[in-house]
């Protein structure tokens, strides 16, 4: 039986579905991301890559999805369940994480030939009930696997006791993993120092980029309809994209955008947030510069390289977090770009990327040597940045790694 989810054809599960029985060695249940097929979000990306890209036969993935309903499905050949969550605010995501790890927990006590199952959770969410969820883990013969994310208790989003919340949940996910899978060095890094006393086992690997791929003629035809729908021209705007919260730095993006003598445009693709955007158009006023332009949001992987490609610069404002999968895509595709200097971005880009800092003028001054750069320079730091993504970031040296982790295990391994 198949069904459309997200636009994405599945086959539906049920329970007496050959497709049920499980005789793969390994049996990873991946939650903590919203789910695939995925559209936006870091953790989604990932586990669509993860699946898509499976090299070995010995695995299989079993990916939760935060759903309204609770169908099961084949997608990328993972097993798929959808997990009910009920409306409840700031708590959803604790919710979420928790129903789908019982049901993951339930599933492996049903097949006793799931032998040693991986529990990988991304995002330090539950960290106060984990204990309880890791005995029985541990009862399974499994292993608890955890992707720590970034600074999720910084994030200014959050108030003083949500905040607090975070802090201690994430020391507590640490000390119960049996690995941290860290996608940033900085992140590794601070949980040594950080939990030094909990000997935390850890081993980085990074999120993935596409690098190069192919156009097709849809994906052309959408393109093109896009860029005149939103009155953009090629090697004529700047770029930025991620979601549209302070940590991420809009309001110093625009304010320096605003004081440019630039012709360019600011295109402006982020998700809605119609509060904060209220409080900077206060602030700022921005609607009064037309070269400022919010677009929306593009779901099309395709669509959104190629507008990537074609801008003159991509700016990247992020603040909190490990590495960035959207600053990843930025560096596979955009010629210039101008980041935040901070340590996540700099890990990830090196010498390939102009920086710029939250001083007055700092962003405006890295836009003016952007334009004044020679077309021969311009082009050469395209290229070291694609270099780079191909030697460090493939989704197809990563897939090795995790694969290797899953299947053999990794103890401390510190780069």
């Amino acid at each position: 039986m198949k069904k459309r989810i997200k636009g994405e054809d599945v086959d539906i599960l049920s329970a007496k579905d050959p497709k049920e029985y499980t005789t793969e060695k390994t049996q990873v249940f991946c939650i903590g991301s919203k789910g695939i097929p995925a559209k936006y979000g870091g953790f989604e990306t990932f586990i669509e890559n993860l699946t898509k890209n499976r090299k070995s036969d010995a695995i299989r993935y079993h990916v939760a999805r935060m759903s309204n309903s609770n169908n099961r499905f084949m997608y990328n050949n993972a097993k798929c369940f959808d997990v009910k969550v009920p409306d409840i605010g700031a708590a959803k995501a604790i919710y979420y994480d928790i129903a789908a790890l019982r049901k993951c927990i339930k599933y492996c006590k049903k097949r006793s030939r799931i032998e040693k199952p991986v529990f990988y959770i991304m995002a330090c969410r539950v960290g106060p009930f984990i204990h309880h969820y890791k005995k029985q883990i541990e009862k399974l013969g499994g292993v608890l696997y955890v992707n720590p994310d970034g600074h999720e208790w910084k994030r200014s989003k959050w108030n003083r006791f949500v905040r607090m919340y975070w802090k201690l949940s994430e020391k507590l996910m640490v000390k119960y993993s049996d690995l941290l899978i860290c996608d940033s060095k900085n992140i590794e890094k601070y949980i040594h120092k950080e939990y030094s006393k909990y000997n935390p086992k850890t081993t980085y690997i990074s999120y993935g980029t596409y690098g190069d791929v192919e156009n097709t003629p849809e994906g052309e035809k959408n393109y093109k309809k896009w860029m005149e729908k939103k009155d953009l021209r090629e090697n004529e705007y700047y770029l930025a994209v991620g979601r549209f919260v302070p940590e991420n730095n809009y309001e110093t993006m625009i304010r320096e955008f605003m004081e440019s003598n630039t012709d360019k445009k600011f295109a402006i693709l982020t998700t809605d947030n119609t509060k904060f955007r209220k409080e900077l158009e206060r602030k700022l006023t921005y609607t009064l510069d037309n070269r400022i332009k919010f677009v929306g949001t593009v779901y099309d992987p395709e669509v959104l390289r190629r507008i990537r490609e074609s801008a003159f610069a991509n700016i990247h404002g992020h603040e909190v977090g490990g590495t960035n999968p959207s600053l990843l895509e930025a560096l596979s595709s955009t010629k210039i770009n101008l980041l935040l200097n901070v340590g996540f971005n700099k890990e990830v880009a090196g010498d390939a990327a102009l920086y710029w800092n939250k001083q007055e003028g700092s962003m405006n001054a890295a836009m003016d040597k952007a334009e004044k750069m020679s077309k021969e320079e311009i082009e050469e730091l395209g290229k070291k940045a694609k270099a780079r993504m191909m030697e460090r970031y493939s989704w197809d040296y990563i897939v090795d790694r995790y694969e290797d982790v899953f299947i053999n295990g990794v103890h401390d391994n510190r780069s």
